[in-house]
C-alpha cells in the first residue's frame, strides 16, 4: 500500500469521527447495588487523530472502549439513557446484531491487551485473519490466504509465507501482538481502539509496536483511540489526552499542554509516580499522597524521608560462579540443537542491596532466579550462599536454605492458590518447615506479616479474587516473607501494576529491606524500575551479561550497544515533567 500523505492538523479537519457524550455505565447485579463504572463520561475522536484514555485499573478506560465496541455485557451492563455514541454522524447505542456486523471489525476495529486470550490456539494465524477477510470481505479462500501473508508483511512478521502457518503459542510476545494488530486492520477499519496493546511488553519489542501502530495509522489514515495507564506512551503516540479516574473525567486536553502544566492533581499524581533517575534513592508519591489534603501541590520527593540502606559487609551473601543452562529439546519424534538460555553467568549478591537483572524476554532472565532456587537443574556452575555450594546438597540439606531464599513471581494471579484462604496462603509455608506451635500461633504471625505489607487483618479470611492486582501482589511478598528469608528474588514483580500500585509496592519493598536487611535479586525489563531500585546491574541478552557493574555507572554512561539500545526505547515524558 502506497505511503499517503500526513493527516491535516486538527483545524484543518471538519468533523469528529466519533462523539461520546455524558457515557455512564452501570452494573447490576441481584445481590449487590449497582456499581456505577462510568459516569458522565464525554469525549472527541477528530479523524485521522489518536487520542489516549489514560488512568489506573478501574478508572473505566476499557469498559468505555467496550461501550463503543457495542460489546458490554448485556445481561448486566446498562447504559443511562441520556448516554450517546456517534460513529461518523451515526447512533452507535442499541443498534441491532446485523447492524453491529456491518461496523464492528470493518469500520471499527479493536487491539485487546493479551493476545493469548484473544488468539484461538487451536487454529493457525493464517486460518484465523483468513476467517475474518471471508466473513467481511466474501474473499475466497486463496484469496484470503494471500491477503493474510500480506497483513502479516505489512506489520512486519519475518518470513510471513511461513508464519501464517503457525499456531499463536509458536510465536512470541510481540509478534502475537502484531497477529493481533494484523486481525484489527484486515477489514481497513476508519478507527482503532488499542486497549493496553504493549502493557506486558519488552521496551524494545513495547517501541516496535508504538512505531508500528503510529506508521500504520498515518499510511491507513485511520483515527485511534490508545488506552494506557503509561504516561510515557501517551506522550509518544498521542494528539490528545483524556485523563479518568473511578469512571471519570479528570483532566483533557493536547498532551503537550497537559503535561507541562496538568492542572488536576490526579493528573500530576499519575505524573510523579513514575519511577526516574531523578528521583533515585527517595521515596514514590503514591496517588494517595498526592490526593491527601495534608500534602501541597508544592511538595516533592524530599518531603518523605527516604530509608537507609543497609551497609553491607565486605563478604557476600550470594555469589554466582559460571552459571549455565542448557534445555535438551530432542524428543521421541525429533531432534534439535540444544538451547543454551544461560551462559557464564557470575555476580555477587551484597547483604542489604540489590542486584538488577534486565534485558528483553528470552534473554534468561527469569532462567537465572530458578536456577539460584533450584527450580531448575543448573547444567553447570556454582551458586555459594554463605561460602556453601547450594548445587552440592542433597534435598533433605538444601530444605534449610529454602527458608533463606525466597522468590515473589511474576503474576498474582496465577502463583496464589484460588482454593486457599489469605490466612491458609501465609500458614502453609510456616506449617511445612515446621516454624511456630500451632494454628493459634500461625495466625498470629500471619496477622503480622499482613500489617507488614499495608493489608487489614480482616483480609486473613478472604480468598485471592477479592483483591486487586496491587494487593494481591502485597499477599505474595507477605508469603515470602513468612520465613524470615534473606534473599527474595522479584521476577517482574511489578511489570503488570498501575504506575500508582506500582510505586506503593516498590515503597513497601525499599522499607522492608531497610527494616529486614533483604537482599534483592531484581529481575525486570521495565529500566526505570530496575535503576530505582537496584545497587549493582547485570543486562542481559541471549542468554549472557552483555553489562555489569554500578546501576549508576551503566545508566550515566552505557558501554554496550545493546544496553544503549534498551536505554533509548525507554518512553520518556516531554521535558518540562519528567
Amino acid at each position: 500500500m502506497a505511503t499517503r500523505r500526513s493527516p491535516p492538523p486538527i483545524a484543518q479537519i471538519s468533523d469528529n469521527l466519533l462523539e461520546v457524550k455524558n457515557l455512564t455505565i452501570d452494573f447490576i447485579s441481584a445481590s449487590k447495588a449497582p456499581v456505577r463504572a462510568v459516569e458522565s463520561v464525554s469525549f472527541v475522536i477528530p479523524r485521522e487523530r489518536t487520542v489516549a484514555l489514560v488512568g489506573e485499573s478501574g478508572s473505566g478506560k476499557s469498559v468505555s472502549a467496550l461501550a463503543i465496541m457495542g460489546l458490554l455485557p448485556k445481561q448486566n451492563a446498562r447504559v443511562a439513557i441520556h448516554s450517546s455514541i456517534e460513529y461518523d454522524k451515526r447512533a452507535l447505542l442499541n443498534l441491532s446484531r446485523a447492524d453491529w456486523q456491518l461496523i464492528r471489525g470493518s469500520r471499527i476495529a479493536m487491539i485487546f491487551q493479551d493476545p493469548m486470550t484473544s488468539l484461538n490456539p487451536v487454529y493457525t494465524v493464517g486460518y484465523q485473519l483468513a476467517e475474518m477477510l471471508r466473513v467481511h470481505k466474501h474473499v475466497n479462500k486463496k484469496e484470503a490466504m494471500d491477503r493474510a501473508c500480506a497483513l502479516l508483511e505489512e506489520v512486519g512478521i519475518p518470513e510471513p509465507k511461513r508464519r501464517v502457518n503457525a499456531y499463536p503459542h509458536e510465536l512470541s510476545g510481540g509478534q502475537q501482538q502484531r497477529v493481533m494488530i494484523a486481525m484489527a486492520l484486515a477489514c481497513e477499519p476508519e478507527l482503532l481502539i488499542a486497549d493496553e496493546p504493549t502493557t506486558a511488553l519488552d521496551v524494545t519489542v513495547q517501541r516496535q509496536i508504538l512505531m508500528l501502530l503510529a506508521k500504520l495509522r498515518e499510511r491507513r489514515r485511520m483515527a485511534m483511540l490508545f488506552i494506557t495507564h503509561d504516561l510515557g506512551l501517551v506522550s509518544e503516540v498521542a494528539d490528545q489526552a483524556v485523563v479518568m479516574q473511578k469512571g471519570r473525567v479528570r483532566e483533557a486536553g493536547p498532551v503537550r499542554s497537559l503535561f507541562a502544566n496538568p492542572q488536576d492533581p490526579y493528573t500530576k499524581a499519575l505524573l510523579s509516580c513514575r519511577p526516574s533517575i531523578e528521583r533515585q534513592g527517595k521515596r514514590l508519591l503514591t496517588i494517595d499522597d498526592w490526593m491527601s489534603p495534608d500534602v501541597s501541590e508544592a511538595s516533592e520527593f524530599q518531603t518523605i524521608n527516604a530509608p537507609q540502606i543497609v551497609v553491607p559487609s565486605d563478604n557476600p551473601l550470594l555469589e554466582v560462579q559460571d552459571l549455565r543452562k542448557v534445555f535438551k529439546r530432542s524428543g521421541a519424534w525429533f531432534k534439535s540443537d540444544d538451547f543454551v538460555a544461560v551462559e557464564n553467568v557470575s555476580f555477587k549478591l551484597m547483604r542489604g542491596q540489590t542486584v538488577g537483572l534486565v534485558g528483553e524476554s528470552g534473554s534468561g532472565k527469569t532462567t537465572v532466579g530458578l536456577c539460584l532456587l533450584r527450580l531448575h537443574q543448573a547444567t553447570a556452575g556454582k551458586v555459594l550462599f554463605d561460602g556453601k555450594n547450594l548445587f552440592d546438597m542433597s534435598n533433605t540439606e538444601f530444605a534449610t536454605y529454602k527458608r533463606r531464599l525466597q522468590i515473589v513471581f511474576q503474576n498474582p494471579y496465577a502463583s496464589l492458590n484460588p482454593r486457599f484462604t489469605v490466612g491458609e496462603i501465609l500458614n502453609e509455608p510456616m506449617q511445612l518447615h515446621g516454624i511456630g506451635s500451632g494454628p493459634a500461633d500461625w495466625e498470629k504471625r500471619s496477622l503480622a506479616l499482613l500489617d507488614q505489607v499495608g493489608m487489614p487483618a480482616s483480609s486473613l479470611k478472604r480468598y485471592p479474587f477479592e483483591f486487586s492486582g496491587g494487593q494481591r501482589q502485597r499477599i505474595a511478598i507477605a508469603r515470602s516473607l513468612s520465613l524470615s528469608p534473606e534473599v527474595v528474588v522479584l521476577d517482574e514483580a511489578v511489570s503488570a501494576l498501575d504506575v500508582s500500585v506500582q510505586a506503593q509496592v516498590l515503597n513497601l519493598l525499599k522499607d522492608l529491606q531497610k527494616d529486614l536487611g533483604l537482599s534483592y535479586l531484581f529481575i525486570s525489563h521495565d529500566l526505570e524500575v530496575v535503576r530505582y531500585m537496584s545497587d549493582t546491574l547485570l543486562v542481559m541478552n541471549k542468554g549472557e551479561v552483555v553489562e555489569q557493574g554500578s546501576a549508576a555507572d551503566i545508566y550515566a554512561n552505557p558501554q554496550h550497544v545493546y544496553t544503549q539500545t534498551l536505554l533509548a526505547s525507554v518512553s520518556k515524558l516531554p521535558a518540562a515533567v519528567a
